[in-house]
């Protein structure tokens, strides 16, 4: 009795006195001193009868058993466990036990002295339907395979068929999917004697795959289609549907292949196979001989729904059960549900039964289930499947992480909602760190399927979830181990921001006239509080030229026009030198060819996206520019890593998926890294839009450049990976683009006489704006460093910095981190190599997280000696949306004197709990 002592408190709701059992299970049982069987725990007391016939006496001649007729009287009481872990008892009458068998036997077509072979639990549902009650009244032969066996030898049921050349055999999807994995060590398997493979679970939607893999494997040794029986049973309306053995092999089987998206509304749409966010369910055959069906809405009122509308199945037979033994409440709102049409009459006199599994009829009378109400979970409004959720959990590569599948999928209500919580066996051999990469995919799949936010997920060791009788994972126990916070798991990824998204805002109550007040007062006397704002571009009299142009393209043309031979870009490689550099007319003319490539090897029309996968440079900024003169939107990503392409491609792929890229550009290293043996095993190579390589380009222009209708079509893509793991792409405008470099260019004072180095990743954010944007708005020279170059010589960005005598740069924190822990014992020597940070007026942190004091303090330290100023060293801040929301330079120099330069940096403390109040 697992867990939380529930069978006791069945046999002692349905009054049992008496336990029959066989002789080993007998001795299994703690006896006291005695010899006696204490009572158990939430047990009621119980006279154990051991039924072997060495216990037994022979019954006298004249005895005979009292046979009754088929009444109204109660003849067993099945258990089911409900979502909540409660088990409760389902009457089934006399008359109910005989119609069921007469029933099963015409749909399944059962014959006298057939062998059937049966792995299922006999003691209730199907396996007690088909391989004890059907087998005795048509006098079968049923072989028993308990599910010890099972677990020892996945193919003894397979063996026995062949052995006994059984027609019939009763399993789950689980007895199919392992015996396909153990299949290999067994020869000479034959399969042609089956007529009706009945598969207990049809129920559940993902039994298919289970179906159709065990059918791909065993059809050449003699299984046929039309074998395979999928059923749907419940325990108060017993089996509810089954599909009939045929021996017409041009009948397919039903299928459908519906919307996911649709689902969670409740609604039937019909979708494609090749995506992911959809559900293929089969058919799970007809209704049962004498039963009636009808499909009603889930919640509230039983209303009928209407035939593309998602239900749960409810039967009138008499082959069902009768009440919930002892519980007269929960049977009526049960097993006495009156179905009303839409006008409020009932459709019939008779009482309906609901079974509990969600589904709707199908052309044909074919019936489909897509799930169970007890794996239903209503978030924000709309229906996810626990089993649809497991489903794609296990589908990202669960072998390497999960043990042997173990997912437990359930909802806990936290501020008046559903939250989705997964808890996963973790494999003894996993890493932390992978098992981390494994959670954040398994999110992001959640997310893009499902659209549904995951509250929780956690991974617990090996064999530490709660079990069931025969092995399953306990779900109401393991939901009340996470309830009462005693999982211990060993990696845990929450994401409450994700999902809950109806938080209550916090009320005080204020004393007299309190802070509240005087905010009040400010308002109504028209004071705004909390609030700030830069200069209104429109308002600033300045000389820029760059104005008259509404796209970048144009500034570019006029560039190459104006100033052809003005260098733009400088890139330096790890020894401090120039790598390469690009005059404006340089860029313009390298855009040209590639514009031409894109519409002529690409075949791309306006509008279509692009993917550029580029190392940190001047590639990078062609193919951009090149991509705006075809009419292309680019999308800049990061390349994936030589020496660790099975983590880092799949990222790549998800991004050129999600942004829709009819095409890939790249160097052609990068072209031979995705068709190398390695990238193969991560990312299927056909499923990659074309790839072109900008190495070499064709010799001819454009007969035209590509100008935008409109200022608010898209410029650009900027796709981010967020640190909960979440893949976000924001659409850029070319208005939003020019207005951003315009307010860029005014605040850090660019123009074409400046320098600026660069040490950033320029595939997102503020980054890619300063690598690729600013330098051709302002027309300022950029140094560009890339971040890579910095692990074999940490002292390059400093360097150049010095060399070039250069008044402003910007970098990133892990740059920042990189100089401070690499060049912490250097300064005396970098001194004496002549580097000089005197004329550093602004270095600028780029990032999207609050500013790292510690680091910033630290490093103005380190370097306060080779002449930076700490006034110089400053933050930014960034968002997803906002890419730059605060940018302050020029703390020093002429705007500093004048006091337009803002106000020197402060450090202010904040109450922890103030702040988690929004306070």
């Amino acid at each position: 009795d697992a867990g939380s002592q529930q069978i006791g408190f069945l046999l002692g709701s349905c009054g049992v006195t008496v336990a029959l059992t066989s002789d080993a299970c007998h001795k299994g049982l703690p006896k006291s001193p005695t010899g006696e069987i204490p009572q158990f725990k939430g047990w009621p007391k119980l006279l154990w009868f051991v039924t072997e016939s060495k216990h037994l006496s022979k019954p006298p001649r004249d005895w005979f058993p009292h046979i009754k007729d088929a009444n109204n009287d109660t003849a067993y009481i099945e258990y089911k466990t409900c979502k909540d872990g409660s088990v409760l008892g389902v009457t089934v009458t006399r008359i109910a036990l005989l119609t069921h068998c007469q029933a099963l036997t015409q749909a399944c077509g059962y014959t006298e002295a057939e062998t059937i072979v049966n792995v299922l639990d006999f003691k209730k549902d199907v396996g007690l339907w088909h391989g004890i009650l059907t087998s005795v009244m048509n006098m079968m032969h049923v072989i028993s395979i308990p599910y010890s066996l099972m677990k020892v030898n996945p193919l003894s049921w397979i063996q026995k068929v062949c052995q006994y050349k059984a027609k019939v055999a009763c399993v789950k999807s689980r007895d199919m999917h392992w015996a396909l994995v153990a299949h290999r060590d067994q020869r000479d398997i034959n399969l042609s004697s089956l007529r009706m493979l009945i598969v207990a679970d049809g129920a559940n939607p993902w039994s298919i795959s289970s179906c159709d893999a065990f059918l791909n494997v065993f059809q050449s040794k003699g299984l046929r289609q039309e074998v395979i029986c999928p059923c749907a049973s419940s325990p108060e309306a017993l089996t509810v549907a089954i599909r009939r053995p045929t021996d017409d092999s041009n009948q397919p089987p039903g299928r459908g292949v519906l919307s996911m998206h649709g689902l969670t509304y409740g609604v039937i749409r019909v979708d494609s196979e090749e995506k992911l966010s959809v559900l293929t369910v089969q058919d799970v055959g007809l209704v049962m001989p004498g039963a009636i069906m009808c499909s009603v809405k889930p919640d509230g009122i039983p209303q009928l729904c209407k035939t593309d509308e998602i239900g749960e199945l409810c039967v009138c037979a008499i082959a069902t059960g009768t009440s919930y033994y002892g519980l007269s409440g929960m049977t009526k709102n049960t097993f006495e549900v009156f179905p009303m049409t839409s006008s409020g009459g009932p459709i019939t006199e008779y009482p309906f039964i609901r079974t509990g599994l969600l589904g709707f009829i199908g052309p044909g009378g074919l019936v489909f289930v897509i799930g169970k109400m007890d794996g239903l979970m209503v978030v924000s409004g709309r229906r996810h499947n626990a089993d649809d959720i497991v489903a794609t959990a296990l589908a990202v590569e669960p072998m390497k992480f999960v043990y042997r599948g173990r997912i437990a999928v359930f909802s806990v209500s936290v501020l008046h909602d559903e939250r989705i919580v997964i808890v996963a066996e973790q494999r003894p051999d996993s890493t932390e760190e992978d098992s981390f990469q494994w959670m954040s995919r398994v999110l992001q799949a959640i997310d893009s399927i499902h659209q549904v936010g995951v509250y929780c997920l956690a991974l617990v060791p090996a064999n530490t979830l709660p079990k069931t009788p025969l092995g399953g994972i306990h779900l109401s126990e393991t939901k009340q181990l996470f309830l009462e916070g005693s999982l211990h798991p060993c990696n845990v990824l929450m994401c409450p921001h994700t999902c809950v998204t109806n938080l209550p805002k916090p009320r005080q109550k204020q004393p007299e006239i309190g802070p509240a007040s005087v905010m009040v007062g400010n308002l109504v006397s028209g004071k705004r509080i909390a609030q700030a704002s830069g200069r209104d571009l429109g308002q600033i009299e300045d000389n820029d030229q760059a104005r008259k142009f509404l796209f970048l393209s144009e500034v570019l043309q006029w560039r190459a026009q104006t100033t052809p031979d003005h260098v733009l870009y400088t890139l330096l490689n790890c020894r401090g030198t120039i790598a390469n550099s690009l005059t404006c007319v340089q860029l313009h003319k390298r855009a040209e060819k590639i514009a031409v490539m894109l519409m002529e090897r690409g075949h791309l029309q306006d509008g279509d996206h692009v993917a550029l996968v580029y190392p940190p440079g001047i590639d990078l900024i062609a193919a951009f520019y090149g991509c705006l003169y075809a009419g292309c939107v680019p999308i800049t990503v990061r390349p994936p890593h030589p020496q660790n392409i099975a983590t880092t491609l799949p990222t790549v792929k998800m991004i050129v998926e999600v942004s829709r890229s009819a095409c890939l550009m790249t160097t052609q290293l990068i072209c031979k890294l995705l068709r190398s043996r390695e990238a193969a095993a991560a990312v299927d190579i056909r499923t990659w839009p074309p790839v072109l390589d900008t190495d070499d380009l064709p010799k001819k222009r454009p007969a035209q450049i590509y100008k935008p209708s409109n200022p608010e079509t898209l410029a650009y893509l900027d796709f981010s990976v967020s640190t909960t793991g979440m893949l976000a792409g924001v659409k850029m405008s070319h208005a939003a683009t020019s207005a951003f470099c315009r307010s860029i260019k005014l605040q850090c004072e660019l123009y074409p006489s400046r320098e600026v180095a660069i040490c950033l990743d320029p595939y997102c954010g503020l980054g890619f704006v300063l690598w690729c944007l600013c330098s051709v708005y302002s027309g300022h020279q950029s140094i560009l460093i890339p971040p890579s170059e910095l692990e074999t010589n940490p002292a390059l960005w400093l360097l150049a910095v010095s060399q070039y005598k250069v008044r402003d740069t910007f970098c990133s924190y892990s740059v920042m981190e990189l100089c401070t822990k690499g060049l912490g014992s250097q300064t005396e020597s970098l001194k004496a190599r002549g580097l000089d940070l005197s004329r550093v007026r602004t270095c600028v942190v780029v990032a999207e997280e609050r500013p790292r004091i510690a680091l910033t303090q630290s490093f103005s330290k380190l370097f306060k000696d080779l002449g930076l100023h700490p006034r110089a060293v400053s933050t930014s801040l960034g968002c997803r949306v906002n890419l730059a929301i605060c940018l302050q330079p020029h703390r020093l120099g002429k705007l500093a004197e004048q006091g337009t330069s803002g106000p020197d940096p402060t450090t202010v403390y904040v109450d922890m709990r103030a702040l988690r109040h929004d306070r």
